[in-house]
């Protein structure tokens, strides 16, 4: 029997240009400038971020504090598994600035996410807890940092 297709070196693989199935390569489902492009964590840093904007506009001291979204509050190794077992989880925290370090308040991003429904209710709770936050590193009352603060 002749075969006139001589087989392909089998040691030397060439360019997959097809997948197995013949559909061809995959691409990303949007461009990266379309917002389904955005991953949850980065729409979350997004909120936090206009939260920050809009309260340096009052309060220009802002400017030196960081500010971090982290997934999760850490347990303390300290305090074991029961560090929590009569609080509720925290949606952020403070690091006061010392030793020529800056400032930073912290938003916790699951819990917030798993205390909200919609794309607006999370927001005014990252709003919320960005100026309690603050309000706490800055000595202050939320109220004084936000005269909008608790308002629906």
């Amino acid at each position: 029997m002749d075969n006139p297709v001589t087989p392909r070196d089998a040691g030397r693989p060439g360019p997959r240009r097809r997948d197995r199935h013949g559909r061809g390569m995959r691409g990303p489902i949007a461009p990266p400038q379309v917002p389904l492009a955005a991953s949850r964590g980065e729409v979350f840093a997004d909120l936090v971020q206009d939260s920050v904007e809009r309260l340096e506009r009052r309060w220009p001291q802002l400017a030196d504090i960081d500010f971090l979204v982290l997934e999760v509050p850490r347990l303390d190794s300290g305090g074991g598994a029961d560090a929590w077992s009569d609080e509720a989880v925290p949606l952020g925290g403070t690091v006061p600035s010392r030793d020529g370090r800056r400032g930073r308040v912290v938003v916790y991003r699951r819990p917030v996410e798993i205390r909200t429904k919609g794309r607006d209710e999370r927001a005014a709770l990252v709003h919320e807890v960005v100026v309690e936050q603050v309000a706490e590193l800055l000595g202050l009352t939320p109220e004084t940092v936000d005269p909008r603060y608790g308002e629906d």
